[in-house]
């Protein structure tokens, strides 16, 4: 977990960057993708990955500004694109002005389970990277252009001249 704020920022750094490069490459009529009907499309699930900042943090103190309702969900790629950075930035401006690094230490009930605030942060990051795997897949089914995260995307490696690996 984290020690200190910093930590936390390092981390959250990249992976809502990774994330906003995901929702970056979203379209209004990718929306719709799913996998089964009994599934959440990749609209709901983009919506979800903004609301939920909001709504993980509100069993903390913390206190910004953020969407916490997943219905109805947008239909704009765009609109849950900049509401993600909007939302990202916000809850890292109130970990900066709201709380300290003794803060992490500090545990309480979240959802019925006992989570250090340090913990929570941790999971929030998990939760981003759960829900962006998600989406990649659906964007592939959807025709959509899978941006890299932790290395090269396949369309990335045709651009530097070499075949993906095969895993």
């Amino acid at each position: 977990m984290f020690q200190t704020l910093n930590g936390f920022f390092t981390l959250w750094k990249f992976e809502s960057d990774a994330t906003q490069k995901v929702l970056n490459q979203l379209t209004d009529e990718s929306f719709s993708q799913e996998v089964t009907p009994q599934n959440w499309t990749l609209g709901r699930i983009a919506w979800h990955t903004v609301t939920a900042i909001g709504v993980i943090a509100s069993q903390t103190d913390l206190s910004f500004d953020s969407p916490t309702q997943d219905y109805p969900v947008p239909t704009s790629a765009t609109y849950i694109s900049e509401s993600y950075k909007k939302a990202s930035n916000a809850l890292c401006e109130a970990l900066k002005n709201q709380w300290s690094d003794e803060k992490l230490k500090e545990v309480q009930d979240v959802f019925g389970q006992n989570f250090s605030n340090s913990e929570l942060l941790f999971f929030m990051i998990q939760h981003q990277i759960h829900h962006r795997g998600q989406m990649t897949i659906l964007m592939r089914q959807a025709g959509l252009t899978v941006p890299g995260i932790y290395g090269p995307a396949k369309e990335e490696w045709a651009v530097i001249g070499r075949e993906a690996p095969k895993m």
